[in-house]
Formats: structure tokens, sequence, C-alpha cells
């Protein structure tokens, strides 16, 4: 069989906001270079640069399809390899993983990085309808990955541009993807597919904390429908308190403001997480039981002089969008997390590290989201 060997190039990718040309292949990021310059901490470096969302689209009649790619797989308890999802025409047809790459092991309990290279490895799906179709290959969520080429046994060709509106949404590891088991089954990936919109997600594993150039990345780009799920990481963090938090709130709206003055513009708050509703942070990471779960460790005696949780997080974000800014901006728009997941979710869908929502629960949260976010009007109605 003839195969077609396509170097990986920018045009094929979709869902990032960068590229960097590293000495193996292309590595996409979903934060610019600007911003990336401006990160205080190798959580939110690491976070950044694992792809979620981000997948190659392309057009081809190819019946077999390898990927050529180094993934970073990172070495703790409890996490599994990434895996490679492939859609044919907007559906999920096979899934693949990718031996071989580099090892991140990461101390939870002192942020200590060690990386270990390895060796480019391949993810190969055949049997593909030979008709003309399109192909998308959605990267592992939580695994950096350098793409390489493509070996196809028929031409390919980038998919244009501009055909979907661009939902831009940010958030925390649960719009990351934390728990989810394939990168198609992530909730922003599920009520982007569901609904055909053109997902950038801006989920960053404990990176949700109102960082300026992270709004102003927001602002500079390009969207039809803008969300934030805010809340959970500047709680469990324990980075403010409720006097800083509630102006910082207000400069990361004007900020994305300044660029989209209109655009639709939903803030979520955060959903059910028992550990913080009355608890504050910080949170800790517990291997006592030999998984991964984690604790709060805050006193709630500190709730009155201004120490956040959930509970007065979601007060202070309706109260924001209500009271001070929503007569002056009649797009800005609230939702209330606890709608997305809240108590009896808990009880039918424990999160399964005391944190993140198992992969039942992402369904779950992807279809509310859909019916109260994009329904015909609601805050996002297409």
């Amino acid at each position: 069989m003839t195969t077609i060997t396509t170097p990986v190039t920018e045009g094929l990718l979709r869902g990032h906001l960068d590229v960097e040309h590293t000495r193996r292949g292309l590595l996409p990021h979903r934060l610019p270079a600007g911003a990336r310059r401006r990160i205080p901490d190798e959580q939110l470096a690491m976070a950044e640069s694992q792809p979620s969302g981000v997948r190659l689209a392309f057009r081809t009649r190819a019946t077999a399809v390898t990927l050529h790619a180094v993934p970073t797989k990172r070495a703790y308890p409890g996490v599994p390899d990434g895996v490679y999802d492939l859609l044919v025409d907007g559906r999920l047809a096979a899934q693949a993983g990718v031996p071989g790459g580099n090892v991140r092991t990461v101390d939870l309990a002192t942020g200590r990085v060690e990386l270990t290279e390895g060796p480019p490895g391949s993810a190969r799906f055949t049997g593909l309808p030979g008709r003309d179709k399109t192909v998308e290959i959605w990267l592992p969520h939580t695994e950096t990955t350098e793409l390489i080429a493509l070996e196809t046994d028929a031409p390919i060709e980038p998919l244009p541009a501009g055909t979907r509106k661009r939902w831009v949404h940010h958030g925390s590891s649960i719009s990351h993807g934390s728990n989810a088991e394939h990168p198609t089954g992530t909730w922003p990936a599920l009520v982007a597919n569901g609904a055909g919109l053109d997902l950038v997600n801006l989920g960053f594993g404990g990176g949700a904390l109102l960082d300026p150039f992270t709004a102003r990345t927001i602002r500079d780009t390009p969207a039809d429908l803008i969300s934030l799920k805010l809340g959970i990481n500047v709680v469990n963090a324990d980075v403010m308190r409720l006097r800083a938090f509630t102006p910082a709130v207000h400069g990361f709206l004007d900020t994305i403001r300044d660029g989209h003055p209109t655009t639709p513009l939903l803030v979520v708050s955060p959903l059910l997480c028992p550990l913080h509703e009355t608890v504050p942070g910080p949170l800790a990471p517990d291997f006592s039981g030999g998984t991964l779960r984690f604790r709060a460790t805050g006193d709630p005696a500190d709730v009155a002089a201004g120490r956040l949780t959930l509970t007065v997080i979601r007060a202070e974000l309706a109260r924001i969008v209500a009271d001070r800014r929503a007569e002056g901006d009649h797009h800005l728009h609230h939702l209330d997390g606890l709608a997305l997941f809240g108590e009896p979710d808990q009880d039918a869908h424990p999160l399964p590290d005391g944190l993140h929502p198992s992969q039942r629960a992402h369904r779950l949260i992807a279809e509310r989201f859909t019916e109260l976010a994009l329904a015909p009007g609601r805050a996002l109605a297409r």
C-alpha cells in the first residue's frame, strides 16, 4: 500500500492559540507566547501545553491514518495514558494510544517536576470509510503532545476556517477535563460537538485564577460566544480574600469587554464540591488510600474575615453580574453552577477523588449546559 507522509502544520490544527516548533515537531499551545512569558508556576505552564480541545482536522478519502507524535505522560498513581479520539464527520469512530514518549514525574506535595525524554510513537487508525469525509483527531486532553506527521493512504486537505461559530470557554481542571476518560468526553467537548461549535478550551487544571494575561488572551481571541467558569481554583489555591476577589472579577470582565463589547458572555459559578462548600482552602493531595484524593485544610471560622468558600463565591458572582454589571451590559449573563452539578447529582455520581467529576458526570454537565446556556432564549443561544 502506498502511503503519503504529511508533516503536521498549523493549518491542520483547530482549538489552539499558538504553536511552538520543537526539534521533533510542532507543539500546540492554548495560551499565546506573550501570556506564557507571564506564567508564574510550573502547574499552569504544564496545563496550557496539554491540548484539551485541540484537534487535527482535514478532508480525505483515506481508509488508514497514522499520527506520529511525542506524548509527555504523567507519572503518579491513578493517571492513565492519554487517548486519541478519531471522529469521522463528527462521530467518534476509533480510539488509539501512542506508546513511548516523555515521562513527567510530578511530586504533588512539593511541586517538583522531573522530565525524562523518550522516543516518538504512533497512533494508527484503520478501516475508515473510503468516501470523502471530514476526519478529526482529538489529542489527549491531559498529555502535552508534540506532533510530527500524518501518514495516510490518500491525500489530505486542511478544513477551511470559520465555518462554525467559535466558543471560547475558560475554567478550571473540570473544564480542562480531569477524570474524563477521553478527549471528546470532557464536558466542553461534548457540548461543542453536540452543538456544532468550534471550541477553544481555556480550561486549565489549577489555573483559573483570574490572571490578567488570561483575560487579555480571551480579549484578543476571535469569539462568537464566551463562557467563564470561575471560583473553585481561587478557593483551593487560597490565593485571595473576598476584598481582592470582587475587583479581580470586575477587572477580568472589563478586560474581556475591551475586545468583545457585545459578545454573549456567560459567568458560571462553581459546581458542587463538598470539600469546599463551607471549608476554605488550601487543598492538599491525599494518597493514604492508595489513589489520589484531595482534602481541604482551611478553617471555616476564617470565612468571617473574608476567606473564600464556594458558597461565598457563588453569592458574590451572582451579585457582581446581577447588581453591579448587568444593567449596563445586556449581553452578560450568570449561571449558577449548582444547576449543572448539585447535591442530588453528587449523590448519584460521587466525585471519584473528592474534587473532579466522573465521565458520567461530565456527560450530565454537558447536557445541562446545552439546555441552560445554548437552548433558544438562553444566554448563549445560537
